[in-house]
């Protein structure tokens, strides 16, 4: 529902702030007052396109703002959260217009691009009359209105998914008919791929020590002379080894430690480098025992190591990954080598689905063609009480060329304004009032099943009055039961059966026009009403007329 609008600079308002409630709200004023600047300032709100004229004179810069109340508007609540724009319940579009710059838009606070307003204003607004944003002409809409009014939803929701189905199986039974065709080949290759990896026997982390015990014996020699030469120096000289100076020393620290027990801990270092040093030579006598030169192994691990490059090559792939490519191949061998009876099975599955979904899809053929002929009929006889006598209005199910997630057909809204017209569809309609006027019969007799929760109508009683006035008048307020609804009228009719009433007046401000819109008490109605029944000269019977007009709408 719409909260709240905030106009500033726009056209000839300078300032607004006006809390709107639910219910019918209508918006009256002399001609020429500006009664279409709110719903003009509205429609650019939800993404109208942006024109610099609209900024008022003397500005440099037009703002609107609105806000919704988006609980129980589950599908804009949805696509809020979808887009990461979702606030606690809670709506707020803005858009500015510059002079000399582009046109900004904002949704809850965050940057929007036009198309994401329009896309999002379809679900909380629905304006009716010469405006861009009318559901009604969309051939979705008028498809969702007629499952909303046969509750197809859940009918929906299972055509949807059959059809999901079967389209998954011929994705997938073209991709394997065209392996088929290119199998003979892949076959060939495949096979000789993995007994090529298979003969390889690569197993995970080998090529890593292959190549540590690579080093270890193409560096065989080196390592040999140099543990040698290192033992030599630890332990097997007789009197320049390590272990023997050492000896010598920790010989010599005791004899002092005697004289001078603070060389204690002196004498204990040289103790522990004793056993260091001991130890070093002992695990490199083991070292070496293990050690030795083999040609043989080296050759064989070269082979081996040159066995695991060349394929990483021919692959194109690391080492590391060579390991888990084998799985894969072999997984697509397999797939190729079943294919046929892959594609058998799936040819079987795809006509079961097909008759899966062409059983749903029928049903809710059968359903959209009743709730099409009730439909027709309701809003037929809605238009006659609506000054359209003879007008005729028809839900069209035409065969669509190929079936879809929504079912086998398209729909399509007709009309005929007057007796004798053939029915065309709804958007060749040229009159925005008799567009209006139709939305309305629509709205009327599906509003229990519509979904978006505020309605705008403009023009809708233009050419008509008395009874036909009343009737409109009536039919708008039994939609503001249960749906928020603003109303731009001329007629007192209409302006009597609304639960709210705002007057929009001109004002002359040196050389400024500016124009207000204020909500009215029940005096500042009557008074009003009397205004747009008498004209200038309002007399008191006048008065008696607007006051029995209001009363008898509230009873």
């Amino acid at each position: 529902m719409l909260n709240h609008i905030h106009i500033w600079n726009f056209a000839i308002v300078e300032k607004l702030d006006l809390a709107l409630d639910a219910g019918l709200t209508v918006l009256t004023g002399e001609t020429g007052a500006g009664k279409s600047i709110l719903l003009n300032a509205l429609g650019l709100a939800l993404g109208d396109r942006a024109d610099s004229d609209v900024v008022r004179h003397g500005a440099d810069k037009a703002e609107v703002s609105v806000s919704f109340d988006t609980r129980h508007n589950p599908a804009a609540e949805a696509w809020l959260k979808e887009h990461e724009l979702d606030s606690a319940d809670e709506c707020i579009i803005r858009r500015t217009i510059s002079l000399n710059g582009p046109s900004k838009a904002f949704i809850n606070g965050k940057p929007a691009p036009v198309a994401m307003l329009r896309e999002l204003g379809e679900m909380l607004v629905d304006l009716h009359g010469q405006h861009e944003h009318q559901s009604l002409l969309k051939r979705d809409s008028q498809a969702q209105l007629v499952d909303n009014f046969a509750d197809n939803g859940s009918l929906l929701k299972q055509v949807a998914e059959a059809f999901k189905h079967w389209q998954s199986l011929k994705t997938e039974f073209k991709r394997l008919s065209q392996a088929k065709s290119e199998r003979d080949s892949r076959l060939d290759l495949l096979r000789f791929q993995v007994q090529e990896l298979e003969a390889l026997g690569l197993q995970a982390g080998e090529a890593e020590r292959l190549e540590q015990e690579h080093k270890r014996l193409s560096n065989a020699s080196q390592l040999l002379g140099t543990t040698e030469r290192l033992l030599q120096q630890l332990s097997d000289s007789d009197d320049y080894a390590v272990s023997q100076v050492l000896s010598r020393c920790q010989s010599d620290i005791q004899t002092l430690q005697a004289m001078d027990p603070a060389l204690k801990n002196i004498a204990e270092l040289l103790d522990n480098a004793a056993i260091q040093v001991n130890e070093a030579a002992t695990e490199l006598r083991h070292y070496l025992s293990d050690l030795e030169l083999d040609p043989q192994q080296l050759a064989h691990l070269e082979q081996r190591l040159t066995d695991i490059h060349s394929l990483s090559r021919k692959h194109r792939v690391e080492q590391e990954t060579l390991v888990s490519l084998l799985p894969e191949l072999q997984a697509e061998l397999k797939e190729l080598e079943e294919a046929d009876v892959r594609i058998e099975k799936i040819e079987a599955a795809i006509k079961q689905a097909e008759q899966a979904y062409r059983k749903l899809a029928e049903k809710l053929t059968k359903q959209r063609q009743q709730a099409a002929k009730q439909l027709s009929q309701h809003i037929t006889d809605a238009m006659q009480e609506l000054s359209m006598a003879g007008g005729q209005f028809a839900v069209q199910l035409e065969t669509a060329e190929t079936p879809s997630a929504t079912g086998l057909e398209r729909i399509d809204f007709l009309v005929s304004a007057n007796p004798g017209q053939p029915l065309k569809a709804l958007s060749k309609v040229a009159s925005g009032g008799e567009i209006s006027r139709i939305s309305l019969a629509i709205q009327v007799c599906t509003t229990q099943s519509a979904t978006i929760p505020t309605l705008v109508f403009d023009e809708v009683d233009v050419g008509i009055g008395g009874r036909v006035a009343e009737i409109v008048g009536q039919r708008l307020r039994k939609l503001g039961g249960n749906r928020q609804v603003l109303c731009v009228t001329h007629l007192p009719q209409v302006a009597a059966l609304g639960h709210h009433h705002l007057q929009v007046s001109k004002h002359i401000d040196g050389n400024l026009t500016i124009t207000r819109i204020q909500p009215l008490q029940a005096e500042q109605r009557i008074d009003e009403l009397a205004r747009m029944l008498g004209g200038l000269e309002i007399t008191e019977q006048t008065l008696s007329h607007a006051r029995e007009m209001i009363e008898r709408a509230q009873a």
